[in-house]
């Protein structure tokens, strides 16, 4: 106990102290694998297979890793809001990152990895260890 908790009233919280809500998905390698693969059913491939590009090792390329780790947080945050969270995330998280993702000039520009139109993006798993379960961090 620090000598600032006598003074403190017992009702009042710091930011710390204030109980956050469990993730609902583990890590974002479960949110790409479980949640966006499948929201995101865009026809992607090299050249002019797709005019969109994704790769299945999407956890080898730092800058989507970011936008991705990004795109989780922001959600697993908005989910709380039964009202607006969804669309929020969707107009400034999803509708802003994935573009730049998905842009054949983006961070996947090299992939070959292709899908059919209709099938969830492709997926590779990351190597085991690669992205730690938070919820139990």
């Amino acid at each position: 106990m620090s000598d600032l908790d006598e003074y403190r009233d017992d009702e009042e919280t710091t930011e710390a102290e204030e109980v956050q809500p469990e993730l609902f998905h583990a890590s974002v390698d479960e949110f790409v694998r479980d949640r966006l693969v499948h929201l995101y059913k865009r026809k992607v491939g090299p050249q002019n297979d797709g005019r969109y590009r994704w790769a299945a090792d999407w956890w080898a390329y730092p800058e989507a890793v970011s936008r991705l780790e990004s795109l989780w947080r922001a959600w697993e945050h908005l989910r709380q809001d039964g009202a607006t969270g969804m669309s929020t995330w969707w107009r400034d998280h999803a509708d802003h990152h994935m573009p730049i993702l998905l842009d054949p000039e983006g961070p996947f520009n090299k992939s070959t990895d292709r899908n059919n139109h209709g099938d969830p993006l492709p997926y590779v798993a990351p190597p085991e260890g690669f992205f730690p379960d938070m919820r139990k961090a």
